[in-house]
């Protein structure tokens, strides 16, 4: 079925081609700080998802114009949004927070925020403060559900429950926010049923955007050494082809769908090695989708 792609989505919001520029603003975790553990989600790496993210120990402002470099090759005259990509980045107190965010929409050429999180790492003062700079600037805030099996959950460490991410997206939404759910495709014991239940959840509780992720294992994780223990494995192409059309076939046109499949380091990954050839993946997710 055709589906609503973030390229689309971002025409008609600014009427021309937006980008986002990833930066890592040195936030951590309640998962690896030890306010609720301190070995972090199964999956997740020592850089927090954002392998290409540009650090900004000399400003939020030099971080935005490194990472303008590393998308110069494909446009040269669009416009940007800045990204809060590494690890929780509402995580910290609000005059931080709010320094760094409206440090990040100042420049002209930035249109918008983005800010990816946990649930439950979203105050009722941090949501204002969002609230507030989407007045501004448009604000959306990525949720990291992964997965609405609970047994699922408690297995990758998440560190929540489903009713927390509820309450988050309907806090947001109250200050009009715009809310991006990310859906994991092939964790440990899932199934394609469990993909699609996860989907579906995601929109019964209002999501605006889904970013649809395959489960890779990297280096020096604990997913890594449940790997090479034999304890699971790994989605093949055409597997994960398949549980991504069906649940991409779920959703309502109004749900965009801001990603259809994620990929590491390649100094680093483990498995699946086919995600690392990413324009081979894509040509094939796009033939299966279309």
């Amino acid at each position: 079925m055709a589906y609503k792609t973030l390229n689309e989505h971002y025409r008609e919001k600014f009427g021309c081609k937006v980008y986002k520029l990833s930066i890592d603003a040195g936030f951590t975790c309640p998962n690896r700080d030890g306010t609720i553990d301190n070995r972090g989600c199964v999956f997740c790496s020592g850089k927090g998802s954002g392998e290409f993210a540009e650090n900004c120990e000399n400003g939020v402002a030099i971080a935005l114009e490194r990472a303008k470099i590393r998308v110069k090759s494909k446009t040269n005259d669009g416009k940007y949004i800045a990204y809060f990509q590494s690890f929780t980045n509402t995580y910290a107190p609000i005059d931080k927070l709010k320094r760094l965010y409206y440090d990040a929409i100042s420049p002209d050429y930035i249109v918008g925020l983005s800010v990816a999180t946990r649930p439950d790492c979203l105050p009722d003062e941090t949501v204002k403060l969002l609230g507030e700079i989407n007045k501004i600037k448009p604000v959306s805030v990525e949720l990291g559900l992964q997965t609405s099996n609970e047994q699922t959950a408690k297995n990758i460490r998440r560190g929540y429950k489903n009713e927390v991410y509820a309450d988050a997206v309907q806090r947001l939404k109250a200050e009009k926010i715009e809310v991006v759910t990310h859906v994991m495709i092939g964790l440990p014991n899932e199934t394609e049923s469990d993909a699609l239940a996860t989907t579906k959840y995601a929109v019964d509780c209002k999501t605006n955007g889904i970013k649809f992720h395959l489960l890779y294992v990297v280096e020096n994780t604990d997913l890594a050494a449940a790997y090479q223990k034999g304890e699971f494995e790994c989605l093949t192409l055409e597997q994960y082809g398949e549980w991504l059309k069906t649940c991409i076939d779920a959703l309502p046109e109004n749900v965009v769908v801001h990603r259809i499949t994620g990929d590491g380091a390649k100094s680093e990954l483990i498995a699946p090695l086919w995600s690392a050839d990413k324009k081979r993946v894509l040509n094939f997710l796009n033939r299966i989708l279309k």
